[in-house]
This record gives structure tokens, sequence and C-alpha cells, in this order.
């Protein structure tokens, strides 16, 4: 779609509306406890998910949330773009990575016809409550795009939603949505859920 990659580390960016300055970090040692503040605010995302659901190193009922997230994230094996503001707080992230380290959504309806393989998958964006609707999930996805294509690129996959013509609440709407997607130059595969898609695009490595 001709957007610039935008670097993953100390890339300012602004928008009319947002709370300050916003620059794109990756999760690391280094952003845990800005990360770690964001989801203490949010009461722990989705319940105390901590956003490890979608984790294959995960086991319900048996890894501690937090414990386990703070694990991958210091052994490098959890990654994110982290949406910054002016003041250092974290207010989103979109969690990305490879198919040995995270899962997506409808993984039985996705695996009876499964796409081309793909390098890397998004599956989560969250942004923090009082900050929806001013373009942190936008810079969150932007930034993951920028961090995947200076890991060496190839094939995105994601499974996020369509909301044209029907209203969905933007809580529920945790791995974004196909309008979103498709502004980055994805494009739709196979429908997997009732609102559910596959999209898929190729980024150039820089």
């Amino acid at each position: 779609m001709g957007h610039r990659p935008l670097g993953d580390r100390g890339v300012r960016l602004s928008r009319a509306g947002a709370p300050g300055d916003l620059s794109v970090r990756p999760l690391d040692p280094s952003t845990w406890d800005a990360f770690a503040e964001l989801v203490e605010r949010n009461n722990g995302i989705y319940g105390g998910c901590w956003c490890v659901a979608f984790h294959t190193a995960y086991r319900r009922g048996v890894s501690d949330p937090r414990t386990l997230k703070e694990e991958l994230v210091r052994s490098d094996r959890a990654h994110a773009a982290l949406v910054v503001d002016g003041d250092g707080l974290a207010q989103g992230w979109c969690q990305y990575g490879g198919p040995d380290e995270i899962a997506l959504r409808h993984q039985r309806v996705y695996l009876q016809d499964p796409p081309p393989p793909a390098r890397w998958r998004i599956a989560c964006i969250f942004v923090d409550r009082a900050h929806r609707g001013q373009g942190v999930a936008r810079r969150a996805l932007e930034g993951a795009l920028a961090q995947i294509a200076a890991a060496g690129g190839g094939l995105v996959e994601a499974i996020p939603e369509t909301v044209t013509g029907r209203e969905a609440q933007g809580r529920f709407l945790f791995s974004a949505t196909v309008e979103l997607f498709e502004q980055y130059g994805f494009s739709r595969g196979r429908q997997v859920g009732k609102h559910a898609w596959v999209v898929s695009r190729v980024v150039e490595p820089t």
C-alpha cells in the first residue's frame, strides 16, 4: 500500500488528538516494565490473560500468565511492537511471532484447509481503554510490520474480523479488523468464522 516502514527504535510519531508523541519500541527486557504497567492498568487484559493465550508455550490451568509472559520476553520468545507515549507510558501493542511461537484463532477451521505456510503471524492488537480511537492500533501494526521487515520479512498472516455493515465492540476485536489490515496491503484469503478471515501479505526485508 506504499506505507513507509517505521524503525523499531526511537521513531517519533504524532497524531492529532493522541496523548502526546508516540514511539514504537520492541517488547524486550528493556520495555518489560512499561508493558507490565499497561497490563496491570487494564486489570490483566481480558481477565488476566497477560497476552499469553496465543503462545504455544501456554498451558491453560497450568501456566501462570504473568510469570510465563515475562519468561518468554526475557528469553526472546515473545515479540510485539509496543506503543509508548511522550510520558513513557505504554498505550498499546501488536503481538507477532513465528508459527512455532504463537497460534491463531479458529485453529480447527484454519487447519482444515491451511493456506501457504507463513513465516510470521500477528495474533493480537491491544489498546489501553482510555486511548482507543486515537490511532494507537494503527501505530502498533505499523511497528510490528517494521520489526518483521527488520527481522528478514516474509509472508505474514493474521485472522482479524470484518466490521463493515455491523456494530462490533472494540474490546472483542483483539485481533483487530480486516479493514485495518487491508489498509496495510493485506489480502483476504479464506473465511474461517462468521466474521473472521485469514489475511496475508509479504513484507519485504529492510
